[in-house]
């Protein structure tokens, strides 16, 4: 028997995870900072100019996020002629959702897919490529519309922002942390102090790839949330899961797209999975498993 989940509870407990990652990466933040200061002897002022360094290019990238991308992309502002189901479709979600009404644009591209991109609700843009467009019915193309908005509804774009800075921080920490100890004619004398020493020079190693997975851990935790949210919009999950079906079919890649924006798309426009790998090449996918998306929307009700 399938177990049904109430659409709102799936929402609220997709929200809750989301939390809880971002709580333990804050917590893995802090106590990264505190081991590396205390074995390189680094002080507090180097942690505040990591911070300030990253926050300044990570602020850069998602203040001109829509432009930068949208250029990056080659896409167009939609027709309201020529493109009306896309238009008459992101109206009735903007008033479902009680958000402002996206902009819109299209790329002219066979294959199948979209991205949502603005750092706000009142700067929201919503892109969908020709095939997209072309290939769903109404009712699909409601779900991956709903989809979208909930990202931008979710302010999705400055959560990943914050966590951009965060990754960015360790990143910066760990590289000058291994620089200061190349050049450091300090000596550690004492047992703990040695120790320390060796545990904040392996940590300095690890900690950018381990900051990257929980970046992607909370990236897909969010797509799962826009999966949910989407179906709380539009009421029909089955919508969303029948779009996701057809994108999954479409092994078309998008040729528009790159490994610097694929993170935006509904799914990943490249079409470079590599199931041989399994579970392991999942921890390194900026989306979960489409068929793990479509069997949780189809357990909602």
């Amino acid at each position: 028997m399938k177990n049904i989940v109430n659409v709102y509870e799936a929402v609220d407990s997709n929200k809750r995870k989301s939390i809880l990652v971002m709580f333990f990466f804050t917590l893995f933040i802090v106590g990264f900072s505190y081991i590396l200061v205390q074995a390189f002897d680094l002080g507090l002022s180097f942690l505040g100019w990591a911070l300030i360094l990253s926050g300044v290019m990570s602020f850069a990238s998602y203040w001109w996020s829509d432009k930068i991308i949208l250029s990056i992309s080659g896409a167009r502002p939609a027709d309201k002629k020529r493109d009306f189901h896309f238009y008459t479709v992101a109206e009735n979600m903007a008033l479902a959702s009680s958000l402002p009404m996206p902009k819109l644009y299209v790329i002219e591209d066979t294959a199948t897919n979209a991205f949502a991109t603005g750092r706000d609700p009142a700067h929201g843009v919503v892109c969908a490529t020709r095939g997209l467009l072309e290939k769903l019915d109404r009712t699909e193309l409601e779900g991956v519309i709903a989809h979208e908005m909930s990202h931008i509804g979710n302010y999705d774009m400055r959560l990943m922002s914050i966590v951009t800075i965060l990754a960015g921080m360790v990143v910066l920490i760990a590289d000058w942390a291994l620089r200061f100890s190349i050049h450091s004619d300090s000596d550690r004398d004492n047992r703990v102090g040695a120790i320390l020493l060796v545990v904040g020079f392996v940590l300095a190693l690890l900690s950018p790839i381990i900051a990257e997975l929980i970046k992607l851990s909370i990236s897909r935790r969010r797509e799962f949330l826009a999966d949910a949210t989407a179906a709380k919009i539009t009421r029909f999950p089955e919508g969303l899961a029948r779009a996701l079906e057809k994108i999954a079919k479409d092994k078309e890649p998008l040729e528009a797209a790159n490994k610097a924006t694929a993170h935006l798309y509904i799914s990943n426009p490249l079409k470079n999975h590599h199931d041989a790998i399994g579970w392991f090449a999942g921890l390194f996918s900026t989306h979960p498993p489409v068929e793990e998306r479509i069997k949780a929307l189809r357990q909602m009700a």
